[in-house]
C-alpha cells in the first residue's frame, strides 16, 4: 500500500505521563525454526485453530476440538486424511502451548 503514514509507538511516552513505568524495552530476536514436512499439516492445523480456545476465569483451558471434529469442521474443509495423527499431534502442541500460556498468567 503506497501513501501509507509511519506512525512512531508512543506506549511508553504515554505512560510515562500517567506516572506509570511499564517494563523493559527489548526486542526479542526472532527464531526461525524448521517444521519437519510429516508435521507440517498439524502445525497448519494448530495455527487455524489459533481463535478457537476455551477460556475460563482461570484463564485458558484448552482448543475447541468440536471446530475440528463436527461434520463440515476444519478437519472436512481442508480433506485432512489421517485424523487421528493431526488429532494427537494438535493434542501435544496444546499441551506445550498450556504450559507457556500458563507461565505468563502465573509468573
Amino acid at each position: 500500500m503506497s501513501g501509507g503514514k509511519v506512525v512512531e509507538d508512543k506506549t511508553y511516552d504515554d505512560a510515562a505521563a500517567f506516572g506509570l513505568s511499564l517494563p523493559n524495552r527489548t526486542k526479542k530476536k526472532k527464531e526461525d525454526f524448521e517444521v519437519w514436512e510429516e508435521n507440517w499439516e498439524t502445525v497448519m492445523m494448530f495455527m487455524r485453530m489459533q481463535t478457537q480456545w476455551t477460556v475460563s476465569m482461570a484463564g485458558y483451558v484448552g482448543l475447541k476440538y468440536e471446530v475440528l471434529l463436527v461434520s463440515g469442521g476444519l478437519f472436512d474443509l481442508y480433506d485432512v486424511e489421517n485424523r487421528r495423527e493431526v488429532l494427537e499431534g494438535l493434542q501435544i502442541m496444546e499441551s506445550a502451548a498450556l504450559s507457556e500460556l500458563h507461565k505468563k498468567e502465573n509468573g
